[in-house]
């Protein structure tokens, strides 16, 4: 059984086998938490997803997807990149962003990692409600069956925080 931790911090400083990066499909990198996994993991992880784009994604990874790279010069091993959903008021699309997780889990499962950081997919500009991204993101990650020990989901202000606690 997995267990889950609940921390306030920078993602990109964490010691675990891979980190989530919360990326657009272009997986060129771009802002928020994407932007600081790229900056700070430096020029090996965008030449890894630039490659991933060349072979294959051309059309970029799809929404609810993952797929690993190296991590870099992150403390981490490998980063795995997934594509969450924009919040559509009219459109539930709650299926896409929990894939985003059960995605990578199942490719942290792939490549033996034992632990995993979380960011809070889609619940920075792609626009998702702080209470229910962080419901999908609790509830999937412990319903899933995984290889993997702990998840921690690495949330970036008190207020992310508090919105996880009280899933």
């Amino acid at each position: 059984m997995t267990t889950i931790e609940l921390v306030q911090g920078d993602i990109t400083t964490q010691e675990v086998d891979a980190v989530v990066n919360a990326a657009n499909s272009g997986l060129l990198g771009g802002g928020g938490v994407d932007g600081a996994i790229h900056r700070a993991g430096g020029p090996e992880i965008l030449r890894e997803c630039e490659e991933l784009r060349r072979t294959r994604y051309p059309d970029g990874l799809p929404t609810g997807r993952a797929v690993a790279t190296t991590a870099g010069k992150l403390p981490a091993r490998w980063v795995i990149h997934t594509v969450g959903p924009v919040y559509a008021k009219r459109e539930d699309r709650s299926d896409l962003l929990a894939s985003a997780y059960r995605e990578s889990l199942r490719v942290a499962d792939e490549l033996g990692a034992r632990s995993v950081a979380f960011p809070a997919v889609s619940a920075g500009i792609y626009g998702w409600p702080l209470d229910d991204a962080a419901r999908i993101a609790v509830t999937t990650v412990r319903d899933t069956p995984s290889s993997v020990e702990t998840a921690r989901f690495v949330l970036f202000s008190a207020e992310i925080l508090r919105a996880f606690e009280a899933v």
